[in-house]
């Protein structure tokens, strides 16, 4: 928890902040287009959540990033998946999903079960050991970006998180023309 307090931030009123202070990303000037600067901001902020989390899992829990991502797929689906629809939700290789299995299986988080619907495919779920630990891991991490996230104010961050939901029907919509 301390080690998360250091990385807080004061809550921020950028109404006293000059543009300079809110950061630059990868040296752009002022004079840069704005739809660079702001996906060059929005990577750089996911890349600074996503190394104090990976930190934290691996401090705390001694576990990495995907593994954690692979537990909280499965955690969603309480039957299991197949593991080519897991490789499909963590988009990675199946190559990548075989690994952790194995591991995640000689640790007792997970097993493999043949699929009643198809016994040439193998599902994958949870073990009880597995909800636990993962119920520990989710529960941390939500603290973590809770702290990360808090000095922002709830109205800047609902504010926000409303802005990036628009964002997303943005690209939603490009996507599809």
């Amino acid at each position: 928890m301390s080690t998360m307090r250091s990385m807080a931030q004061p809550n921020l009123d950028s109404s006293t902040l000059m543009p300079e202070a809110l950061g630059r990303e990868a040296g752009l000037s002022h004079d840069d287009h704005q739809a660079v600067r702001l996906w060059l901001r929005l990577l750089t902020c996911s890349t600074q959540i996503e190394q104090v989390i990976r930190s934290q899992l691996r401090a705390q829990f001694g576990t990495t990033l995907p593994r954690f991502d692979y537990l909280a797929q499965l955690s969603r689906f309480p039957k299991g998946l197949r593991m080519k629809t897991l490789s499909e939700y963590l988009m990675v290789t199946g190559g990548n999903v075989t690994g952790l299995t194995d591991q995640l299986v000689a640790e007792g988080w997970v097993e493999r079960v043949a699929d009643e619907e198809d016994r040439r495919a193998m599902i994958v779920r949870l073990t009880r050991t597995g909800k636990k630990q993962f119920g520990a891991m989710a529960a941390a991490h939500e603290q973590w970006l809770e702290q990360l996230l808090a000095p922002l104010g709830g109205d800047s961050a609902r504010e926000l998180y409303e802005q990036l939901g628009r964002l997303r029907l943005v690209l939603s919509q490009s996507e599809s023309d």
